[in-house]
């Protein structure tokens, strides 16, 4: 696909694993048009060879020591918005999936097909265009469709700026007389705000509003 190309693309690697790094490495490795160019055992390693040595696409194995593939991922997602990533994992799990996406990746590869899948997930993470494995296609129909017959998607574009930001914070914990002071607006305002989320959203106390701020991203768990 891209072997008319000069140079194959850089490929960072992160695995805690050395034998399934060698194994990834050998199935990329053989493509002419893609190259692994660094390694990392785990994410905080992931983040800084990123920085070095400048890849075309980040492949991050989820669960790593000292930091996962997915906090590395929001990391990378930050301070490199144009780093394609591909999340490598053992895990055919819709909560990991999700959180991956959430956290900035293009694709999602399982370690049992990666031998089948991971070159056309390279490809098409490079090419701009997302990777799902077919479980993780059903499990993102699944949540649309749940999210719409719970009218989710409908209050996510009723609640105002003001009101989704005053939601965040009552959900990281924050008192009205907090976020008062946070926002430099009254106690009163923050009250009224409060309860027309509540009102909009159909939900009943805090707990709920935070588990709702949890689903639409805007907490992590």
């Amino acid at each position: 696909m891209h072997a008319h190309e000069p140079a194959p693309a850089r490929i960072l690697l992160a695995d805690d694993h050395a034998l399934v790094r060698r194994g990834v490495r050998l199935i990329l490795d053989s493509e002419p048009d893609l190259t692994v160019v660094a390694e990392a055992d785990d994410g905080a390693d992931a983040v800084a060879q990123a920085r070095t040595h400048r890849p075309d696409l980040a492949i991050l194995d989820i669960a790593m020591p000292r930091q996962t593939g997915l906090q590395a991922a929001r990391e990378l997602s930050r301070t490199r918005p144009d780093l394609p990533i591909l999340m490598l994992t053992m895990y055919d799990n819709d909560q990991f999936f999700f959180q991956a996406l959430a956290a900035g990746a293009a694709g999602y590869v399982l370690k049992s097909v990666a031998d089948r899948d991971l070159i056309a997930a390279c490809r098409a993470t490079l090419r701009g265009e997302p990777f799902l494995y077919p479980g993780a296609v059903d499990a993102l129909i699944r949540d649309y469709l749940s999210r719409v017959r719970g009218g989710d998607a409908l209050a996510a574009r009723t609640i105002t700026d003001r009101e989704e930001e005053i939601l965040k914070l009552v959900a990281e914990g924050h008192s009205s007389v907090e976020i008062a002071g946070l926002l430099v607006i009254s106690h009163r305002t923050v009250e009224r705000h409060r309860a027309n989320l509540l009102q909009k959203l159909g939900l009943k106390d805090r707990l709920e509003l935070t588990r709702y701020a949890v689903r639409v991203g805007l907490i992590e768990p």
